[in-house]
């Protein structure tokens, strides 16, 4: 009996020795590891803590070095610790691309630095890529990648809107307005100007895209031959067109082998989704550079059909499919809307197309779509409505390189828990744990006195 206790302390012994022996080498690798290789995980409910998808894809189209400058005190009158704030902010894109450098400037010790650099407010950024530089005063994922989108850009972009006919502004604040889809854009890189062609000779030669928005009475004669001149001349065009009439630019649909048949696209999946029927569901998309990976719902408000005719000056292609099991409502919306075999048109229905030709040594590229409304101030917040209309004007100005998702706004920035939530934690972690561990030693103790008797 006293053979065999020795033998069982021996062996555990041994087994003690072994497990120690695999501990200490299971710390060292682990420590190798993270020295090596870095890991994190993000559990906030919108990902605060890391950069989005987006924002990574916008570091990764810049291939040279971006210089981030901060004019910011030791300590900020409301904020605090302001460096550490911005040192942390920005070490989530020096993750992504370690080419990016942080450096701060004391705008009380170094005033004339701070002059010539034209900086306002304490914590402002100055970031400079490329030989192009751009100001932040305001400090988060959005603001910060959409100055990121605007330095990849080689040179801001214009774009032309036509004017004198009631068209959408894009600067207009009305609710069928393009104003806040208009500032987007300005603080992306683009740079918008109106053109009445009953006063001008011609479309600015330094346009990048010509936006029609919906006009609400007939263009005269000559202003459509300049704009079919414009066209000609491998012009970018973004046509929005309503359910109104084609205010004398019939020639136009002429021009570029397209048919818009009259009435209104009505889509019963939307009153499913409990939206009105009138407003159509886009969810099929058509394989184009603007639609890529693109996998996201927009809402166009009482669409139209724009129907492609065959011809060989264009290549076309059709954007957005709506209304699988809906119609095209040719009477009238304001009573009870129901197909009527007789005059009906049934979906699906292709609301948006694409066309391209190639025309003096370029692409010339064209969209219309069969609602001006779904980037209107009203709906411009439906769906990725936004998303979408912003992959059209990066395509149609060549810069499909930034068609990317826009960044997301932060969501939380605290996590709130109740008396009975932090009362449950301290109990598990003071009391329940420690019971555990407790009486799993406690069972071995016995276990192992058991044997050894």
């Amino acid at each position: 009996m006293i053979m065999l206790n020795k033998k069982l302390r021996r062996h555990y012994r041994i087994q003690n020795g072994v497990f120690v022996i695999l501990l200490l080498l299971l710390i060292i690798i682990l420590g190798f590891v993270a020295v090596q290789y870095r890991f994190q995980w993000d559990i906030s409910q919108n990902g605060r803590n890391s950069l989005s998808e987006t924002s990574i894809e916008i570091l990764q189209k810049l291939q040279a070095p971006i210089l981030v400058t901060a004019y910011a005190t030791e300590q900020h009158a409301q904020l605090g610790d302001i460096r550490k704030i911005i040192t942390d902010f920005v070490a989530l894109y020096q993750r992504v691309k370690p080419d990016l450098s942080l450096t701060f400037v004391d705008p009380v010790e170094q005033p004339v630095l701070t002059q010539q650099a034209d900086v306002k407010v304490n914590g402002e950024l100055v970031i400079k890529y490329n030989q192009r530089t751009e100001h932040l005063t305001t400090i988060n994922e959005q603001a910060f990648s959409n100055a990121l989108m605007r330095l990849a850009r080689a040179e801001d972009k214009l774009i032309v809107t036509l004017s004198g006919h009631g068209e959408r502004r894009l600067e207009g604040d009305a609710n069928y307005d393009l104003g806040d889809f208009g500032k987007y854009l300005s603080t992306n890189g683009f740079s918008n100007q109106t053109t009445n062609l009953t006063i001008e000779q011609d479309i600015p030669r330094n346009a990048s895209l010509l936006l029609i928005a919906s006009p609400q009475t007939d263009l005269l004669p000559g202003e459509v031959d300049k704009l079919l001149n414009y066209i000609d001349q491998g012009g970018n065009l973004l046509w929005l067109v309503d359910q109104e009439s084609l205010r004398g630019l019939l020639p136009l649909t002429e021009k570029l082998h397209l048919t818009l048949t009259p009435g209104v696209v009505i889509d019963p999946q939307a009153g499913q989704l409990k939206a009105p029927i009138t407003f159509s569901m886009g969810a099929i998309y058509g394989r184009h550079a603007i639609t890529n990976n693109f996998n996201y719902i927009t809402v166009f408000p009482y669409a139209r059909q724009i129907t492609i005719n065959e011809n060989e000056d264009w290549s076309s292609v059709a954007l957005v499919e709506v209304a699988q099991q809906g119609w095209i409502e040719t009477g009238d919306l304001n009573g009870s809307i129901t197909f009527d075999q007789a005059t009906d048109v049934l979906g699906p229905v292709t609301i948006a197309v694409a066309l391209t030709r190639n025309i003096r040594d370029r692409e010339q590229r064209i969209v219309v779509v069969g609602s001006g409304h779904f980037l209107a101030n009203t709906y411009l917040g439906n769906g990725s409505n936004l998303d979408f209309g912003v992959n059209l004007v990066n395509w149609l100005t060549d810069d499909e390189e930034l068609m990317v998702i826009q960044p997301r706004a932060t969501i939380d920035s605290s996590l709130i828990l109740s008396e009975s939530e932090l009362t449950w934690i301290a109990m598990g972690f003071l009391v329940l744990l420690p019971t555990f561990f407790l009486a799993c030693g406690f069972f071995i103790w016995w276990r192992r006195r058991r044997i050894t008797k």
